[in-house]
């Protein structure tokens, strides 16, 4: 039987929600502001793999917000997902005005950095639009796949919705992220190829971290003494109620 709706949960305090909304603000800055600026290849089995540096750590954001909305429900995946989308938001603008500031020309050191900072922070309107668009849509994706399976399952078999989640929420990052950002410039057949692999690398990560998943979930569950089933959840993405 699905356990009761968790009502008593809702307005409560915990100890370590704020700490893993930071980590995952955090993760998502960095892989999504640091990571695109460099371009890596690397040889398996005598084919070479192009992928970008955010690559590695982006799917460690999926792992967030499979802990958080295993043990916290929905809801509260849902206010860190709006705040990570703020971030980003604030990130994009804040970059987009350093750049454009004028330089100061008595300093030297401006002709050196404005280049690198084009470079790193000065993504495209399209790769812009398609990073926001991607993560809001493949984030609310995964969580809303993993309550559910937690549903479905009666909150057994964790590995099952943690990878299943995240092989949705990726399938729809990917699927939107690429073709929005370099629809205009790769063929069909290049497009395909790298969807697919970057789908694969980020469901091998979420894959390869379960065993830390279930360490992390298990701690949080005991600490928090919470384990959410949302029973009576709505699943919109567009609330912040607990």
């Amino acid at each position: 039987m699905i356990p009761p709706p968790s009502h008593p949960a809702r307005g409560r305090h915990y100890r370590y929600y704020d700490l893993l909304m930071a980590g995952f603000v955090t993760v998502l800055l960095c892989s999504n502001m640091i990571g695109p600026g460099k371009s890596c290849v690397v040889d398996v089995w005598g084919h070479k793999l192009v992928f970008g540096a955010g690559n590695i750590f982006f799917p460690i954001s999926y792992v967030f917000g499979d802990v958080l909305t295993e043990v916290y429900g929905f809801a509260r995946a849902r206010k860190v997902i709006w705040a990570g989308f703020g971030a980003m938001l604030f990130a994009t603008l804040m970059s987009w005005v350093v750049i454009h500031l004028p330089l100061n020309p008595s300093e030297p050191y401006n002709k050196i950095i404005q280049p690198g900072l084009e470079t790193v922070f000065g993504n495209t309107p399209q790769i812009v639009a398609a990073s926001m668009i991607a993560f809001w849509a493949g984030d609310f994706v995964n969580s809303w796949v993993l309550a559910k399976m937690k549903l479905a399952t009666r909150g057994k078999w964790l590995w099952t919705r943690t990878v299943g989640s995240t092989a949705a929420g990726q399938g729809v990052d990917s699927v939107l992220f690429y073709p929005i950002a370099f629809g205009a410039l790769w063929s069909t057949e290049t497009m395909i190829q790298v969807i697919a692999f970057n789908w694969l690398f980020k469901v091998g990560v979420e894959v390869v971290m379960t065993p830390l998943t279930y360490a992390l979930v298990g701690f949080l569950k005991r600490a928090e003494n919470e384990d959410f089933f949302d029973t009576d959840t709505q699943f919109t993405p567009f609330s912040l109620k607990d």
